[in-house]
């Protein structure tokens, strides 16, 4: 009830840029724009609408291109103020798009495989993206505490972004997670606190301080600020689309935890498209998930338009949330555009990610490992096209779950400091 009283409660204006409204996903009714996340007519979720630049595209490719080297190049399309770039904030985005020619040929890609490494952000992890626009919302609504939800990413990136733009953080994680993510959301300075429970317990109690009095004044960046977050995910189709040469990719191959990031990206595919930066023709989007967290996957494969959630259990934490809100909106993107959901065992994460490492040098989280899993079994059933150029996203850095791959990686051998010694452990060839 406290969402339905706040959608209908009417926003003194704000400047973020081009953005117009919030429009529900499901009934299409308008909010102006606030820090709300549910339609008061038929609870579904609202997202950012537009008001696009009506320029030629040239004129706009080449203003882009003019732009600074991180997310705001793509401010016109974003909501954000024009002035945003001088602002304090981390300047995350531009990470490397890497033609992966040595995995492609490991994987019998003959098209043009390449991996969006966004491990190259400020604090490791894609959610910089996302985090940089909910700052900007938060600045604009007057909230003074930075919080969410996390299976880890989010948190350290909510800290990070915090300190720098000068707002308390107050951030929320299951108590299990991996230590190396622990540290790095602790390490800003702000308020870390373990739930005990799993993801969807943290989520569930954030759901509930947001409508007390005790989260007066407290921007939730996946929560009431969920509609502005989640645009950020849309700037990794805007590079993957510029560095490929203003080109849709064929293929993409997209994790999934609460499915937000793909569907974000299937819209700033979309946005491309509608403003003629980029030519209008068919691609295709795949979702991977680990086994021990699949319930898209379960629900794709058994042709269900319904998500059942799930008890996670996998090495993949930050794909572990088993109710994903955006679910049933993954399974409807790989139907139109003619991909699949499909995912990968624990074990297979991890040769995955040994494999990322030995061909390319780029040493993935454990969600990266589940990108690239999926990537080659998704080929070995023939549902990828090995013909067509494919993008499989990194979206953090393995230094993050050294957990993950420790076990089975250590010295090749352990020898004497002499010649001879190297000699007879096989070594000198």
């Amino acid at each position: 009830m406290a969402v339905q009283t706040v959608a209908t409660t009417p926003v003194t204006p704000v400047d973020l840029g081009p953005a117009a409204a919030l429009s529900c996903r499901e009934c299409g009714e308008r909010f102006e724009l606030g820090p709300i996340f549910a339609c008061s007519s038929c609870f579904g979720p609202l997202e950012v609408a537009y008001d696009l630049p009506a320029e030629d595209p040239e004129a706009l490719r080449a203003r882009i291109e003019a732009g600074p080297e991180n997310i705001w190049r793509y401010a016109p399309l974003l909501p954000v103020p024009a002035d945003v770039a001088g602002k304090p904030n981390l300047n995350p985005g531009f990470t490397k798009l890497v033609k992966a020619d040595n995995l492609a040929r490991e994987l019998g890609v003959t098209g043009g495989l390449f991996v969006k490494d966004d491990s190259g952000n400020p604090t490791h992890s894609f959610k910089d993206r996302v985090v940089a626009i909910a700052v900007e919302a938060a600045r604009a609504f007057g909230f003074t505490t930075l919080s969410c939800s996390s299976t880890g990413n989010l948190a350290g990136a909510v800290g990070a972004a915090a300190a720098r733009a000068g707002f308390r953080s107050c951030v929320f994680i299951p108590h299990d997670l991996e230590q190396g993510k622990v540290v790095m959301a602790a390490v800003y300075g702000g308020e870390l606190v373990g739930i005990e429970g799993n993801y969807d317990d943290v989520n569930r109690f954030c759901s509930e301080l947001i409508g007390d009095p005790l989260g007066e004044g407290w921007g939730f960046v996946n929560v009431n600020l969920r509609p502005y977050y989640g645009e950020g995910s849309k700037t990794l189709a805007y590079e993957i689309c510029e560095q490929l040469g203003w080109r849709l990719p064929d293929q993409i191959v997209i994790p999934i935890a609460s499915g937000s990031q793909l569907t974000k990206i299937d819209k700033g595919l979309q946005e491309l498209i509608k403003l003629g930066l980029v030519e209008d023709r068919p691609y295709k989007i795949f979702g991977a998930q680990a086994e021990g967290c699949s319930p898209v996957s379960a629900a794709f494969k058994a042709g269900h338009d319904v998500v059942r959630p799930v008890k996670p259990d996998t090495i993949a934490k930050s794909l572990a949330i088993g109710n994903p809100a955006d679910g049933p909106y993954v399974l409807d993107i790989a139907r139109r555009t003619g991909g699949a959901v499909e995912d990968v065992t624990d074990a297979e994460i991890v040769d995955s990610i040994k494999l990322l490492a030995r061909t390319e040098g780029i040493f993935a989280e454990t969600a990266g490992g589940v990108t690239v899993g999926v990537t080659r079994k998704l080929l070995e059933a023939g549902l990828l096209d090995p013909a067509l150029t494919t993008v499989v996203l990194n979206t953090g850095d393995g230094l993050k779950t050294l957990d993950a791959v420790a076990p089975t990686s250590g010295p090749t051998a352990t020898i004497r400091p002499s010649l001879d010694a190297f000699r007879d452990a096989g070594l000198a060839h």
